[in-house]
């Protein structure tokens, strides 16, 4: 069969590609096409568009983009309908798959959707949308499928969480050998993951930075992410207790002491690599005054969201800052405090449910799409 695949984002492609050798397995003629990343086209397939040419953040930003954006509609449109797939897989990128989706739906195209929109923060309107394009939706936190079904009576396969599966699966890498390859010293290592974004990460890093002067005793190593490259990180690269680190984030994670990350799918990431976390984010102001009208969530991490308390702290806008920072980084590196945050990391992962997410998606959607 013929599967086409839009994913946006590099949480996406992560997810993505591992669906997709999923696929292969279950589908053995399976012909794949797709938007995504590296991850995917290792996968197999034959990818249209990088997630790289997608990447808009923020109201302001997809504002001042927007001629792009719908130029990579209209390009989408054309290309799905040279290649007549049997189903269309949407992974999250909501802006942009629910236009596709509304179109693909009218043409009576089978349309799946994998790691569904987070409408439970904001556009909860858009369940309107969602019971009306897409034959079947595969959830992935477990309050989705009671927000879902209970109360909008719309029913969705809970599939646990494909993080889960994306660590199990990983190639470790001990401790030692990964500091000699990346001309790492003794000191604990204090992760920084900034985000995938330019806008972002510029904003982010300049303020996780601002404490490396406080922590001699730390490295601190940022993560890069696979959508950047290196001549924009080297801008941040000025003390020589911070380091650099391209497209290693999980072997990153697996040796780390601490962490400070931007808000998005890599505080949960960081979770379940049992680091000790603060979640910092601070978005441009316009963007945030709008955010903050219409999401009514009490959390921004995915670790507390899932928790439904806050387990790890959030320094969300003004309260990101230097002096917050570094207060909250110290608590970190506190045996007490550490062993009471990685007590409830065990408790998260067990509500997550276990490994098979991406087995368990890819055989639905074939099961489905043959019947």
């Amino acid at each position: 069969m013929k599967y086409y695949i839009i994913a946006g984002e590099a949480s996406g492609d992560l997810h993505g590609s591992n669906l997709m050798k999923a696929l292969y397995k279950e589908d053995a003629q399976a012909e794949i096409r797709f938007w995504g990343g590296d991850l995917m086209q290792k996968a197999g397939g034959t990818l249209v568009k990088h997630y790289r040419e997608l990447a808009f953040m923020g109201f302001i930003e997809v504002v001042f983009n927007l001629k792009t954006i719908l130029n990579n509609i209209k390009f989408c449109k054309k290309d799905i309908e040279n290649f007549n797939p049997d189903v269309i897989i949407f992974i999250d990128y909501p802006g942009f798959n629910m236009r596709i989706a509304k179109w693909a739906k009218e043409r009576r195209i089978k349309t799946h959707y994998y790691i569904s929109p987070q409408i439970w923060a904001w556009k909860e309107n858009r369940i309107k949308d969602i019971k009306r394009d897409f034959d079947k939706l595969y959830v992935i936190l477990p309050f989705e499928k009671d927000f879902y079904e209970k109360k909008h009576g719309f029913p969705v396969e809970f599939v646990g969480h494909p993080l889960i599966d994306a660590i199990h699966n990983r190639t470790s890498m001990d401790d030692a050998t990964f500091r000699k390859e990346n001309n790492l010293d003794e000191k604990p290592i204090v992760a920084l993951l900034p985000g995938s974004r330019k806008q972002e990460i510029s904003k982010m890093l300049s303020l996780m930075l601002s404490v490396v002067k406080d922590f001699p005793d730390h490295q601190f190593v940022i993560a890069g992410a696979p959508s950047q490259e290196y001549s924009f990180y080297s801008q941040f690269l000025k003390d020589e207790n911070v380091h650099f680190i391209a497209n290693k984030t999980y072997d990153l994670l697996s040796v780390s002491h601490c962490a400070l990350v931007t808000s998005g799918t890599a505080t949960l990431e960081t979770a379940l690599f049992k680091v000790p976390e603060v979640v910092c984010y601070k978005g441009s102001w316009a963007s945030y005054q709008i955010a903050k009208r219409i999401i009514t969530l009490k959390y921004i991490s995915l670790v507390n969201l899932i928790m439904d308390k806050e387990v790890v702290t959030e320094l969300i806008q003004d309260e990101c800052n230097s002096k917050n920072i570094k207060r909250e980084l110290g608590k970190l590196m506190q045996p007490e405090y550490r062993k009471r945050l990685l007590k409830q990391y065990n408790e998260l992962e067990e509500k997550l449910g276990g490994v098979g997410a991406s087995v368990k998606t890819a055989k639905m959607i074939v099961d489905n799409v043959k019947a």
